[in-house]
């Protein structure tokens, strides 16, 4: 691979990238915690394919570095089925370029690179999916735990919160304070819930995790 390959190359991943991270994934979410993982992932795989490409390796040595990276997945800390998604997106995408790329086929390059972004739009926005997420709180109105008082329970949620809750979890329940630790579940919010100001302070949002794509 020549140094303008290299660099047209990288140019284009990159582009597509940030189309794919800022123009896709960013609106529907608007969360910020994982974009600098997914680009500089992004351009790292690309930089170490390029360099795979100009050695004598062989072809499981390659695909032995992306699963390495592929199952690392930051054990720390537990990564969201959407966004694991899109990181495996853009850790293929550069492979994909790399091995296009040195085969001299950049129609086919930028064709590739199309279908994903197609892909993504049109899972993302064209079929109006929307994404439930839940979150822990601490709740003490504990006489309204009770099954018999479950849409009382789900509508003071959603009065207090401010969030379209469509179903919660009762985990541990504390008598000598009179307070539960619920899992709540809620449609996919424009504005995220560390950032509102109207959350009840007797309802106190501990942990948030995971978000599931549910049809809708």
């Amino acid at each position: 691979m020549t140094t303008v390959q290299l660099v047209l190359g990288f140019l284009i991943n990159l582009a597509v990238a940030l189309l794919i991270v800022r123009g896709i994934y960013y609106p529907i979410k608007r969360n910020k915690e994982y974009m600098l993982a997914f680009l500089a992932l992004n351009t790292s795989v690309f930089l170490i394919a390029s360099l795979l490409g100009g050695v004598d390796l062989s072809v499981g040595f390659g695909f032995s570095l992306f699963a390495i990276f592929s199952v690392l997945r930051y054990r720390t800390d537990p990564i969201p089925v959407r966004e694991m998604t899109y990181l495996f997106v853009l850790m293929a995408l550069p492979v994909i370029d790399t091995v296009l790329l040195s085969q001299g086929s950049i129609l086919a390059m930028l064709i590739a690179n199309a279908m994903i972004v197609l892909v993504l739009a049109a899972v993302e926005k064209g079929w109006g999916c929307r994404y439930e997420q839940k979150q822990s709180i601490t709740y003490e109105k504990i006489e309204l735990i009770k099954p018999e008082n479950h849409d009382r329970l789900l509508a003071d949620l959603r009065e207090r919160t401010g969030l379209p809750v469509t179903r919660c979890e009762i985990g541990r329940i504390d008598f000598l304070r009179d307070v539960a630790e619920l899992r709540v579940y809620y449609q996919q919010s424009p504005v995220p819930l560390a950032q509102r100001e109207d959350l009840p302070s007797r309802a106190v949002a501990t942990t948030e995790t995971e978000s599931l794509s549910v049809p809708g």
